[in-house]
């Protein structure tokens, strides 16, 4: 009973579609993300993959199909709503504010928790001491710093976000991503573009990040990356599921290999 307790599903997707046109970007897609795993999402360029983050993520409304997340429909669609219910995400084209700082970067993904109303941020500004930071603001740059040094970005506090190399800029992109407070994390391609050390500090940042209590989907072309860090793996091909399990079964899976991996591949 405990294991099936501590097993439990994070997210179910039931029979989600979606279609442009007369072409099925998802077309009944069923999976299972459990509470705490590493969950990878992989298959060639069209097969789906950025289509099924932005319904995750409410960009898209699904033509059929349902998402639950952790037990409670996703029938809302707005993509702040979905942010506060705990999902965030990442891009595939890193998307940040060239002009703020690194700490500012971070403190504003905190802003979706900030503050529970409209009057209650008004209050805070009012009743807080002349020319004094309030409570709040507080708290948001002592979790920003705190992320920062998790994320080795905290001596590039004060730089501009569009002046860090690349990788920093990947690494800065989570850690606003984790400044909302997700319990699920949703990763497009976080390791593209960068060095094979790079590559290995992000494979520790990633396990680091689900130690802290985070669920994660990966969408990755680095098979070495998704091999090792994988607890579950789902591969979709032109929008259809043609295999799900783990690793090891993924990587022997003929259908897989064919559509995706080749023959060739080196795991």
């Amino acid at each position: 009973m405990l294991e099936a307790m501590t097993r439990s599903a994070c997210l179910s997707i039931e029979g989600l579609t979606k279609r442009f046109g007369g072409f099925f970007a998802l077309n009944d897609l069923r999976m299972e993300v459990v509470k705490g795993d590493i969950h990878a999402l992989i298959g060639p360029n069209g097969a789906g993959k950025t289509t099924f983050f932005n319904l995750l993520t409410g960009v898209f409304r699904p033509d059929a199909g349902r998402i639950v997340f952790e037990g409670q429909l996703m029938d809302d669609a707005r993509p702040f709503r979905r942010t506060v219910k705990g999902i965030a995400r990442t891009f595939q084209n890193i998307r940040l504010f060239p002009h703020l700082t690194v700490l500012q970067t971070v403190m504003i993904g905190a802003h979706c928790r900030s503050f529970p109303s409209v009057w209650k941020a008004l209050g805070a500004a009012v009743l807080q001491p002349p020319f004094g930071e309030a409570e709040e603001e507080r708290n948001m740059r002592g979790h920003a710093l705190e992320l920062l040094e998790f994320f080795g970005l905290a001596d590039m506090r004060d730089l501009k976000a569009s002046d860090l190399a690349y990788g920093d800029q990947r690494r800065l992109e989570m850690a606003r991503a984790l400044a909302t407070g997700p319990r699920l994390l949703l990763l497009d391609e976080p390791a593209a573009g960068m060095n094979p050390h790079e590559t290995q500090e992000l494979d520790n940042i990633i396990t680091g990040i689900r130690d802290r209590g985070v669920t994660i989907i990966l969408v990755e072309h680095d098979m070495r990356l998704v091999m090792g860090i994988s607890d579950r793996i789902t591969v979709l091909n032109f929008g259809t599921r043609i295999a799900d399990g783990e690793p090891q079964e993924i990587q022997r899976d003929l259908r897989v290999i064919e559509a995706y991996l080749g023959e060739d591949v080196l795991l």
